[in-house]
């Protein structure tokens, strides 16, 4: 019987669990827990989430799978591999000891969350447990001291604290917990597997095989981004693998905020819905369907009344509250992505639902622009506060709030908000082309002529003409002081016009406010508030960074938007290089870690690596695919992208686009390719300078169309495919498109 049936057989052993170094084959509940004792301390662990954990390699199907733990000065460097998704190999080795090995005490802990026994076969050296018709072993290479016996995991802790290492009356050969005691002494370096079969003794022989099979030195896997930005698409990839984890109390899988948060902070589970979102969308490129997953995380959040909520916790929901309406954005990139309008039909009713909602319960004057609130629903922590209200912006403490008051009258700030107002915009622009997809004309010219109305009235109401910034604006008429990132965010909306934009890159420039390393802060560096250094006070924001990369891609000032992925990938790779994925940084020193208050290893901290990855290759409302050939060498991928999943390089100059085995493009043309189709029969993209030759190697048949702009290209047979010449006349934006009969 199988107890989660949702799971793909690829995904089914993983780090399911709160604990990291536990692998869980998810479909049976089956869980392979290592524990280790320290003689030196009389100290038993289970290794959870904390400062005694180096997270490393974690792909999403976990396929390889790395970790340092860390236990009274000893550390274990853990791996585990998957020959195939029924079967793990496991490794360990000891490379610091804190003690003398023969007190140091590593277990390798057999267990099934429904509590069937273990039971432990002496002949074949293998602990086997059977749930349902189907059978997992166990076995190792070095032979267990001994076998113990144990009501649960934190037994076998309370049996090794009580007795030390040298108690026999806990030896068992069937228990709901088996343990297979090792010392490092005797086996300071070993390596086990489990396999899962129909039948026992098939499921002892496969595990043996997979030990056979497994290769005494671990080969380091291939970098997923070498070259330019080296390691950014990786540390994406960890991220997400490591905080993806297994939701027992609503049974399914999510990305977690942070797995040290998951259990300790929400009792089981929290979804906060911006960060959900952003784990959607960073997922998204690696695994569509974890891509997925997350967003129906972030979908089970719908209200009622319509919004989504803005945290739901195992303890809390609060449902008075939403967070950025950034949804839409997130569901069109990655529908452009992967051209799934099942993803559009899954989420459109609500999207609109909630963008509806801002209007009805935000904008209580009729003004047309909106202003954070609480409603009055729900039984939700800080519900109708002040501080309530501005939990929807995410930025709880952000000075930009400061001057704004709580209105219990509208249960609102008496704040018209630049950034929420501008997210909006583009949220309704966003809902616009949803429709139109799905085909609702209708609904579609509604939402355009709301953007349209939205953006005319930030630049219109919420330009500062004296500081030439836009800025948070009081219902009295008054202009917030505080500045922050949310002042670029209308870029991201396509809002300013030409003057406004030469003014706000100024102040993006100005290493007085928001210019300088080590990235852009959450409020300017003259401001009283920069100095708190607390929370939103002062510190580097990913997702701040984030938008203003977007609104200046949007905006088409690419070298800034370059220049910006660059300061925010180098601050982010000080911190990697500690295994830290920072939920902030200190704006000065670009320390993560200077106060208490910041979490290590927080999902939306890879929004610093993605821009890295999107300086290499994108998918986006306004540019379309979009790939660079910057003139560095770079190989970037698989990642996923509407010709499927894709890895890019660029070598001397040379442009290349391969799926699997398959070249589908080689190109000398410098810059970035955007809009960019490759489909049967055809390929098109928007080149920006002049080169010398494209190839088409999936190209066959007869070619039909040839061009750059108005100007056809020489097409010649290649060894493989057609060879195009003619494209060293190109001088800007120019449309290069190639169509061949099958």
């Amino acid at each position: 019987m199988l107890r989660h049936a949702t799971i793909p057989p690829e995904r089914a052993w993983s780090t399911w669990s709160g604990r990291p170094a536990e692998m869980v084959f998810l479909p049976l509940g089956v869980r392979l827990t290592p524990l280790a004792y320290a003689g030196s301390r009389n100290a038993a662990t289970l290794f959870p989430p904390g400062d005694g954990i180096r997270l490393g390699r974690h792909d999403l199907a976990a396929s390889a799978v790395d970790l340092d733990l860390t236990h009274a000065g000893t550390t274990l460097a853990l791996a585990y591999d998957k020959p195939d998704p029924f079967r793990v190999v496991g490794r360990w080795r000891a490379p610091v000891l804190g003690e003398w090995g023969l007190r140091f005490w590593v277990n390798l802990c057999l267990s099934v969350e429904s509590g069937e026994a273990v039971s432990y076969d002496a002949e074949a050296g293998a602990a086997v447990v059977a749930v349902g018709t189907r059978f997992v072993a166990l076995v190792s290479e070095a032979p267990a001291v001994q076998v113990t016996g144990h009501a649960s995991l934190a037994a076998v802790a309370a049996d090794y604290e009580a007795h030390g290492y040298f108690h026999l009356g806990s030896r068992a050969d069937a228990a709901p917990v088996l343990a297979l005691r090792f010392n490092l002494e005797m086996a300071r370096d070993n390596r086990f597997a489990l396999a899962v079969a129909d039948r026992r003794d098939l499921a002892v022989a496969r595990a043996r095989d997979a030990l056979a099979g497994a290769p005494a030195e671990r080969m380091p896997p291939p970098p997923a981004q070498s070259g330019r930005h080296a390691g950014a698409l990786d540390a994406l990839r960890d991220v997400m693998g490591w905080n993806t984890v297994w939701d027992a109390v609503n049974a399914r899988p999510y990305t977690s905020i942070s797995r040290n948060w998951n259990q300790a902070k929400f009792g089981g589970f929290g979804v906060w819905l911006d960060d959900q979102l952003y784990a959607a969308l960073m997922a998204g490129l690696l695994a569509p369907e974890v891509g997925r997953e997350n967003l129906r995380a972030a979908l089970a959040s719908a209200t009622p009344q319509g919004n989504f909520a803005c945290l739901v916790t195992a303890n809390d929901a609060w449902v008075d509250r939403t967070q950025l309406p950034v949804a839409s954005f997130v569901v069109w990139s990655l529908y452009l992505r992967g051209r799934d309008r099942s993803l559009l039909a899954l989420m459109a009713g609500a999207l609109a639902r909630n963008h509806a909602w801002w209007w009805a319960e935000r904008d209580p004057g009729g003004r047309g622009l909106v202003s954070y609130g609480t409603s009055d629903v729900g039984a939700g922590l800080y519900k109708g506060t002040s501080f309530g209200a501005r939990n929807e912006s995410s930025m709880d403490n952000a000075s930009i709030h400061d001057e704004a008051r709580y209105d219990p009258a509208t249960r609102t700030l008496d704040c018209l908000d630049v950034g929420l107002n501008s997210l909006l915009a583009l949220d309704a622009e966003m809902l616009a082309l949803i429709a139109a997809e799905l085909g609702d004309g209708e609904a579609s010219r509604a939402h355009a002529a709301r953007a349209a109305a939205t953006r005319e009235l930030i630049r219109t109401e919420l330009w500062d003409a004296e500081r030439r910034i836009f800025a948070n604006r009081l219902w009295s008429g008054a202009f917030v002081r505080s500045l922050g990132p949310t002042s670029f965010y209308p870029l991201a909306a396509g809002i300013p016009d030409a003057g406004q934009l030469t003014h706000l890159l100024a102040h993006l420039a100005d290493p007085g406010t928001f210019g300088g390393e080590p990235g852009i802060p959450g409020v300017t560096r003259d401001d009283p508030a920069f100095g708190d250094n607390t929370y939103w006070r002062g510190r580097v924001w990913p997702p701040l960074n984030f938008w203003v990369w977007q609104g200046l891609r949007r905006m088409g000032r690419r070298a800034e938007a370059r220049a910006l992925a660059e300061r925010s990938f180098a601050l982010f790779g000080r911190a990697w290089a500690r295994r830290l994925c920072p939920e902030n940084y200190n704006a000065v020193t670009g320390e993560p870690l200077d106060q208490p208050d910041t979490d290590g290893f927080y999902g939306w901290g890879a929004l610093m690596p993605l821009m890295a990855v999107g300086d290499v290759t994108d998918v986006s409302p306004w540019s379309g695919w979009e790939v660079t050939n910057g003139g560095e060498d770079v190989v970037l991928g698989p990642v996923e992208t509407p010709a499927g999943a894709v890895t890019v390089s660029v070598s001397g100059g040379l442009l290349v686009l391969r799926r699997g085995d398959e070249t589908l493009l080689e190109t000398d043309l410098p810059g970035t390719l955007s809009d960019l189709s490759i489909a049967p029969g055809r390929v098109a993209f928007v080149a920006e300078g002049a080169g010398t030759v494209l190839r088409l190697p999936a190209a066959r048949g007869r070619v039909l169309l040839a061009r750059a702009g108005e100007r056809d290209l020489a097409a010649s047979p290649d060894a493989a495919g057609w060879r195009f010449t003619g494209l060293d006349a190109i001088r800007g934006p120019t449309r290069v498109e190639v169509v061949w009969s099958a």
